[in-house]
């Protein structure tokens, strides 16, 4: 025996459809929900809803698993059958994280669980504490980035499915390593998209990047809050999952006096209670707004942390100055902006945008640093370039290890993009495999029109819909060890070392960081407790102060070296492009 159930208010008949008997549902009742329960069903059964005279049988809303893709049957999944050994587990806290953003699609050759699984122990020699998963709910075609899901309660089939996903977080969490997943509740795919024959889960008169925006207010809404409330609970409960990376929340449109932002993180912080484990959300916001992670008790959403753009940006034009101009680079270049991101998170905190034509951002006085999350490449920044280059490829090694030094020893929480750490050759572009043929091509067309304010030549953009595009972007792991990219990772390794032993570099407390810049010279320090890290980016080599009282040199990217020694203040000779970090005697 077993029930089923759908939320289909507004239509006037539904039927589910087990093997291939259709069975009629009962409803819909008081808040919009079908039930019936059908005898003699075994486990996994399959099944499908017929909605009123349409007899196409559709994949349930929150579907637990779709094996056969989003436009096949459903599958019911025991969340219960699985071992678990992980006991006892809970996260690191985020102020003591060093993250790691990957695609498992592009991770491995496999592009699967068990591939990413095989490199566990890679990750846990090179230091970091955190996994973040890109979204691995079901989305359409053979291969994409995964923000175009459509069955948000079933794990990809592809990637492994259900038990695959399960026994990559089990093994993590037997690694000490911590897993976030990245979910998107912001819109839903274009293809596959089924919800709206169910039920008012979009409004037409709010619009995304991505096409109509979800229904957080109107009609209906309630349970449509309540859907994606309970995808986050699923994702935290039965797959164990530590915490949540939110897309674009700033695409939300909710003016209800309790927003959904404060609801899930109210839900949230329950079931944390509930499990004895810490669990975490972390948002993508464009919005500069410290309400997003001000706790809710003080008027804010309560997220635990959110992705810091100013800082990347602020970063990047600084080492790429010959960006600077196109796209959203437009309001960054400055020494004194990078300092200012160091110092206060946000760089707009009101002051005008000329990107975007207006004020923009507010001020985030209170907020510390380990309630944001710093980098200098993620999915977003390397893959929305033209030829999807990462920061090695633009600004050269020498900067991009200044990049990682800052990243990696600043006051925000550091965030990794796979390949990084070892300089990897391969890029990692923007794909999506489309079975609609008017949609891959409106999809490439896009792509050139939203690069052309970048100033990139369509010739130079890679085709997304191309299998070649997807295949390009996995890494290459035999470059591990050898020549330059076995330099870098031993360079993230020290950074990363310096950072989880000393307790300073994981003090957010933004007020306490003091920073020097000179921005003819190009050049900028950053003492942070007993602890003080130098850059030069400037075409000249400079001479620089260490620490009163004496120092230790901790860490070097190139050609740095220390003079004096008789005296109580050493000084440090850093060259163009270098980076030094040294702490007090």
């Amino acid at each position: 025996m077993a029930e089923f159930q759908v939320w289909a208010p507004g239509v006037t008949r539904v039927a589910v459809q087990v093997g291939k008997i259709v069975h009629a549902m009962h409803g819909p009742d008081e808040h919009g929900w079908w039930r019936a329960v059908v005898e003699g069903v075994g486990e996994a059964a399959e099944y499908g809803f017929v909605v009123e005279d349409d007899a196409t049988v559709l994949p349930d809303p929150r579907s637990p698993w779709q094996p056969y893709g989003v436009h096949g049957l459903s599958r019911q999944y025991d969340h219960d059958a699985f071992d678990w050994t992980d006991a006892g587990w809970s996260a690191p806290a985020l102020r003591d994280a060093v993250i790691y953003e990957l695609h498992v699609g592009t991770f491995t050759a496999a592009g699967t669980f068990d591939g990413v699984l095989e490199r566990l122990d890679y990750l846990c020699k090179l230091g970091v504490t955190h996994v973040e998963l890109m979204p691995v709910a079901e989305f359409p075609g053979a291969y994409g980035w995964g923000y175009d899901g459509v069955s948000l309660f079933a794990v990809r089939e592809q990637y492994g499915g259900p038990d695959g996903l399960k026994r990559l977080v089990d093994e993590c969490h037997a690694r000490g390593l911590a897993v976030l997943l990245d979910v998107v509740y912001n819109h839903f795919g274009p293809v596959g998209n089924y919800a709206n024959r169910f039920g008012p889960y979009h409004v037409d008169r709010h619009r995304t990047p991505w096409g109509d925006a979800m229904n957080l207010e109107g009609a209906g809404s309630d349970e449509v809050r309540r859907f994606f409330i309970d995808n986050a609970r699923m994702w935290l409960r039965e797959y164990h999952v530590d915490g949540l990376r939110l897309d674009a929340v700033h695409e939300f449109v909710d003016r209800s006096a309790l927003h959904f932002m404060e609801e899930l993180t109210t839900e949230v912080a329950s079931l944390a209670r509930e499990l004895g484990r810490r669990l975490v959300l972390i948002a993508e916001s464009d919005l500069n707004d410290p309400r997003v992670v001000k706790p809710t008790v003080a008027g804010g959403y309560g997220m635990d942390a959110q992705w810091s753009d100013d800082f990347h940006h602020a970063l990047f034009a600084v080492l790429r100055p010959e960006e600077r101009g196109v796209g959203y680079y437009r309001d960054f270049g400055t020494m004194a902006q990078l300092a200012k991101a160091l110092t206060h998170g946000f760089v707009y905190e009101g002051e005008f945008s000329v990107y975007r034509g207006r004020r923009h951002g507010r001020r985030a006085d209170g907020i510390g640093g380990e309630r944001l999350l710093g980098y200098i490449q993620n999915h977003d920044q390397v893959g929305n370039r033209a030829q999807g280059e990462r920061v090695e490829q633009v600004v050269g090694m020498a900067r991009a290890k200044v990049a990682a030094g800052l990243v990696l020893l600043g006051p925000f929480v550091p965030m990794l993009f796979q390949g990084e750490e070892f300089a990897a050759s391969s890029p990692f572009l923007y794909f999506a495999d489309h079975d609609d043929a008017e949609m891959a091509r409106a999809v490439s067309e896009g792509r050139r029109r939203e690069f052309a304010a970048f100033g990139w030549k369509a010739e130079e953009i890679a085709d997304p819909v191309a299998r070649a595009t997807y295949e390009r972007s996995k890494l290459v792991w035999s470059e591990v060890s050898a020549g330059s990219h076995a330099e870098m990772l031993a360079w993230y390794r020290r950074l990363i070392g310096l950072r989880c032993g000393l307790p300073a570099l994981r003090d957010g407390d933004m007020a306490a960081v003091q920073v020097a810049y000179d921005e003819a010279g190009r050049w900028l320090t950053m003492e942070r407790g007993a602890v003080k890290v130098m850059c030069n980016v400037g075409p000249a080599t400079v001479e620089l102060e260490g620490m009163e009282g004496g120092w230790l040199a901790l860490a070097s990217s190139a050609g740095v070296r220390g003079v004096g020694g008789e005296g109580a203040v050493g000084r440090v000779v850093l060259p163009p492009d270098s980076l030094a970090v040294v702490a007090k005697a």
